[in-house]
C-alpha cells in the first residue's frame, strides 16, 4: 500500500485538509461533555439560573453547527482525494497493462485484470477515503477522552488507559487474521469474475451444446467456493464489534461503580461524573467506527497487494538489445525456437526460412502445429526463446517495437471490431486516412458490399466487438483496416475463415495487385488459398516438415499432400 501513496502528491493539500478539519470536529466533540458538566453543576446544582443553562446550550449549538461545517469540509476534501487517488491509479494500472507482452497477459489472465481495475481499485478508493477521515479523528478522541478522564481523575483515567489498552489488543488482533483471509476473499473472486466472463463470451456455444445446466453448476461451486472464504473472513471480522461493546460495557460499569464512590467521597461531583461517561461514549463509538475503518482498510491491504504485483510487472520482450548478426533477407528466421512461460515442449523448434520484397507466404498446418505463433513473431509479440528473427536486416529486437509494428499490418485469427463507426475503425491503420483511401481499402478487401448495404455507409454505428456485423462481414472489415495502414508486412492470421471460397479467390487476387507489394504472410487451413504463394510452410508440432510451392510439397511432403487431396475431393464432392 506504501508504494500506491505516490498518487496522493497531486491531492497533498486536499489529504492534509480533510483530516484537519477532522480534528477540529473531533476538538469540539470533546469539549461538550465538558460543557454538560458546566450545565450539571453550575446551572442545575450550583443554582446559576435558566439564563445560565440557555447560554451554554447556545454554545452546544454553536459547536454542533462548527462541527457539521467542519464534517462537510472533511468529507468534501477526502472524497475529492480519494476519486483522484484511484483515477491516478487506474490510469496507471491500465497503461502498465498495455504495456505488457503478450507473455505476462497470458499468465495474468483477462479476467484478473478486470478484477484488479474495478474491483480492487474500488476497494483501495474507500478504503483512502475513511482513512483521511478516521484515521486521526477516531484516535485524536480516543486518546483525547482518556487525558481530559485523567484531568477529571487520575484514578478513574487508568481506568479509561487499561480499557485502551485492551481495546487495542482486540482490534489489532482480529486486523492481523483478516489480512490473509481478505486476501483468500479477493482470489475467489476471481473465479467467479472468470467464470462469468468465460460464460458470457461462449454463450452461444454453451446453448449450442445444451451446457446451461452444467455451467450454472460450476458458477455455483465457485460462488460457494467464495460465500465461504467470505463467511470466514467475515465471522473473524464480526467479532470486533461485539468483544469491543462487551469491553466498553464492562468499562462504563467500573467508572459507574468507582465514580459513585468517589461522589460519595465528594471527590468527584456530579458533573464530572456524567462528563467522564460522555467520553467513554465517545471511545465506544470511536472504537466502533475505527473496527470498520480497519476493517476496509484491511480489504485495502490485500487489494493493494494485488495491484502493486501487477505494477510491478516488468514486460519481458527484449528491445533494443545490441546485436552483430544481421540479414541480407527482408524476412528471415534462423533457427527460432519459441516456447510459451517456460514450458517444457517448444512451440516451434528450429524454424528457418527467410522471404523477400512483395513476396506470398503461405502458412499452413494442424491444429497447434504454430502457425500462430509463428507469425506473431514478426511483430515481436513474443520473444524467442533462440535463434532470430530478421525484418528488413535487423533483429526485431533491435528495431523497436513501435517501429517494428509499423511497418506491419496484422488481422488475427478473431476479428475484433471496436465500438465507434467503421470510419473510426479503419482510421485505427491510420488517423489520417482519407474517405478515397479507406474505400480503396474496402474495395481490395472485398467488403464493398458491407458498406454499400449500410444506411449510413462509413459511418454506419458498430457496436462493442461488431456484434452487429456477421462473422464474414467482420473479417473482410478487419482486413480492409490493415490494408489501410499500407504495411510493409501483411499478416492474415487465418482470416478468411469465415468467407467462401469465391470471395477468398477475389481477396488474394487483389492483394497481388496491390501497388505497394508488400510482403504477405497467410495462415490458412485451405490449400486453395495458398497455393499460388511464392513459399508454402508446413508446419508440425512446432516443426517445419516442408518448404516450397505447392507443386512441389505435393510431390515431397506427405502432409501437406494428406491436407490437400482430403479438401481437394470435399470440395470436388
Amino acid at each position: 500500500m506504501v508504494k500506491l501513496l505516490k498518487y496522493l502528491k497531486h491531492y497533498i493539500l486536499q489529504s492534509i485538509l480533510g483530516p484537519l478539519f477532522k480534528l477540529l470536529e473531533a476538538t469540539f466533540e470533546l469539549i461538550v461533555p465538558l460543557v454538560v458538566a458546566a450545565i450539571i453543576n453550575n446551572g442545575i446544582d450550583g443554582g446559576a439560573g435558566t439564563g445560565y443553562i440557555i447560554k451554554m446550550c447556545g454554545v452546544l449549538v454553536l459547536l454542533g453547527a462548527v462541527g457539521l461545517i467542519s464534517t462537510v469540509a472533511a468529507q468534501y476534501f477526502a472524497a475529492k482525494a480519494a476519486v483522484g487517488f484511484s483515477k491516478e491509479l487506474r490510469h496507471d494500472l491500465f497503461s502498465k497493462m498495455q504495456s505488457l507482452s503478450y507473455k505476462e497477459i497470458d499468465g495474468l489472465g483477462t479476467s484478473k485484470m478486470i478484477t484488479r481495475m474495478t474491483s480492487d481499485v474500488n476497494q483501495i478508493q474507500s478504503g483512502v477515503n475513511l482513512v483521511l477521515r478516521l484515521f486521526l479523528r477516531s484516535p485524536f478522541i480516543v486518546f483525547g477522552a482518556m487525558i481530559m478522564a485523567f484531568v477529571i481523575n487520575a484514578t478513574i483515567g487508568g481506568v479509561f488507559a487499561i480499557t485502551i489498552a485492551a481495546l487495542c489488543v482486540v482490534v489489532f488482533g482480529i486486523m492481523l487474521a483478516s489480512i490473509p483471509l481478505y486476501k483468500k476473499v479477493q482470489g475467489k473472486l476471481d473465479g467467479v469474475t472468470a467464470s462469468t466472463r468465460e460464460t458470457l463470451t461462449g454463450v452461444r456455444v454453451l446453448r449450442a451444446y445444451c451446457k446451461e445446466e452444467s455451467e450454472i453448476k460450476e458458477y455455483n461451486r465457485r460462488n460457494a467456493e467464495l460465500t465461504k472464504a467470505q463467511f470466514v473472513a467475515g465471522r473473524i471480522s464480526a467479532l470486533m464489534n461485539p468483544l469491543t461493546y462487551a469491553i466498553i460495557n464492562v468499562a462504563i460499569i467500573i467508572l459507574l461503580y468507582v465514580g459513585a464512590i468517589k461522589f460519595d467521597a465528594g471527590s468527584l461531583d456530579r458533573g464530572q461524573v456524567v462528563a467522564l461517561y460522555n467520553y467513554m461514549t465517545q471511545i465506544l463509538v470511536e472504537l466502533i467506527k475505527l473496527a470498520n475503518l480497519i476493517i476496509t482498510v484491511t480489504k485495502s491491504f490485500a487489494c493493494a497487494g494485488r495491484i502493486t504485483a501487477v505494477l510491478d510487472m516488468q514486460p519481458s520482450l527484449k528491445s533494443g538489445e545490441l546485436t552483430e548478426e544481421e540479414s541480407s533477407h527482408f524476412v528471415e528466421f534462423k533457427n527460432v525456437c519459441a516456447n510459451y512461460g517456460n514450458a517444457a515442449i517448444d512451440a516451434l523448434e528450429n524454424i528457418s526460412f527467410y522471404a523477400e520484397r512483395g513476396q506470398t507466404i503461405g502458412i499452413i498446418g494442424g491444429t497447434g502445429a504454430g502457425k500462430t505463433t509463428l507469425v506473431n513473431l514478426l511483430p515481436h509479440f513474443y520473444d524467442v526463446k533462440s535463434g532470430g528473427v530478421f525484418i528488413d536486416g535487423k533483429n526485431v529486437n533491435v528495431i523497436g517495437d513501435k517501429v517494428l509494428r509499423d511497418k506491419c499490418g496484422i488481422v488475427p485469427q478473431r476479428a475484433v471490431l471496436f465500438e465507434g463507426t467503421i470510419r473510426s475503425n479503419m482510421k485505427w491503420g491510420d488517423e489520417n486516412a482519407t474517405d478515397e483511401q479507406i474505400s480503396s481499402a474496402i474495395e481490395i478487401a472485398q467488403a464493398a458490399d458491407v458498406i454499400n448495404s449500410k444506411q449510413n455507409g462509413l459511418d454506419e454505428v458498430v457496436e462493442q466487438g461488431g456484434k452487429n456485423f456477421s462473422g464474414g462481414q467482420r473479417q473482410r472489415l478487419t482486413v480492409a483496416r490493415a490494408l489501410v495502414k499500407k504495411p510493409e508486412i501483411l499478416i492474415l492470421d487465418d482470416s478468411a475463415s469465415a468467407l467462401d471460397y469465391a470471395t477468398d479467390a477475389k481477396l488474394r487476387k487483389s492483394l497481388q495487385s496491390l501497388d505497394y507489394a508488400p510482403t504477405v504472410f497467410i495462415v490458412s487451413q485451405r490449400t486453395s488459398s495458398i497455393r499460388h504463394a511464392d513459399k508454402i510452410i508446413v508446419l508440425d508440432g512446432g516443426k517445419m516438415v516442408g518448404l516450397g510451392t505447392h507443386d512441389e510439397l505435393l510431390k515431397t511432403c506427405d502432409i501437406y499432400r494428406e491436407i490437400h487431396y482430403s479438401q481437394f475431393e470435399k470440395e470436388s464432392a
